[in-house]
């Protein structure tokens, strides 16, 4: 399969889970307590180590700019910019993670608005943001293209993009073949999601890859952060650049 926005669909759609072990599971297999969401939006607040996502995200932020979290849980990926943000606004199709982010956000002294809706359904809702941040969700998003284009037209200066190295969910492939007798995919990956966002050199876009240790303990090895710039243009949406190119600082993400 030559596509790479093909590829990453049907790898994402192999993860499809057999209706008969879904029907007999006593709650959904794809979903998360909020606490567990929470505890990790307060670590990332107070833990004083900003970690590569967002010391890029950080750069591009203006002193009193505003920061656009999609998928944004309780805020893990914005609450560190809250010192120089000026407004932070979260967008999640959880109810519960919306209140949650408030929540968090009132504690830090941010100005913030959380919009429950999934991206990018409820795009046109959103106003551009100087930075957007969206981290650990890409893997839930099988069509990627309109979701990557919303997340570049919402942003005036920066998109910052984390995810771990390979899907989350890779490492318990042998608790699925011993107790169901089922074979789970080997991807998506983060080298995946670069293929897919190297398109957008179509659009004019440059793509940064860099890859980075955890800095709290997660289910898996490394994490990538994926940035996307317009160049000398303060609007990635609309920008041109003379040599649009992808820069991978590990060759692996590059393949």
């Amino acid at each position: 399969m030559d596509d790479p926005l093909a590829r990453w669909r049907a790898q994402l759609e192999a993860w499809a889970i057999p209706e008969e072990i879904l029907a007999a599971a006593p709650e959904s297999p794809w979903s998360f307590p909020v606490g567990m969401f929470r505890a990790r939006a307060e670590r990332a607040r107070a833990g004083g180590r900003q970690t590569p996502s967002n010391r890029e995200a950080a750069r591009w932020l203006p002193p009193g700019g505003s920061v656009l979290d999609v998928g944004a849980g309780a805020g893990a990926a914005s609450l560190p910019l809250a010192g120089v943000a000026g407004r932070l606004v979260a967008v999640d199709e959880s109810a519960a993670m919306v209140e949650a982010f408030l929540a968090a956000a009132a504690g830090a002294g941010a100005h913030a608005e959380g919009i429950q809706g999934r991206w990018p359904e409820v795009a046109g809702r959103v106003d551009p943001a100087d930075v957007v941040v969206c981290h650990h969700v890409l893997y839930n998003v099988a069509d990627l293209a309109p979701f990557a284009a919303a997340l570049t037209d919402h942003a005036r200066h920066r998109v910052v993009v984390e995810l771990t190295d390979r899907h989350p969910l890779v490492g318990l492939a042998p608790l699925w073949r011993r107790f169901h007798g089922l074979e789970r995919p080997s991807g998506p990956t983060a080298g995946d999601a670069a293929a897919c966002t190297a398109m957008t050199r179509m659009r004019g876009l440059m793509v940064f890859v860099t890859r980075h240790a955890p800095a709290a303990p997660l289910p898996r090895p490394t994490g990538t952060t994926m940035a996307s710039s317009a160049g000398s243009s303060s609007s990635i949406s609309s920008a041109q650049v003379p040599t649009p190119a992808i820069r991978c600082r590990s060759l692996a993400e590059c393949t």
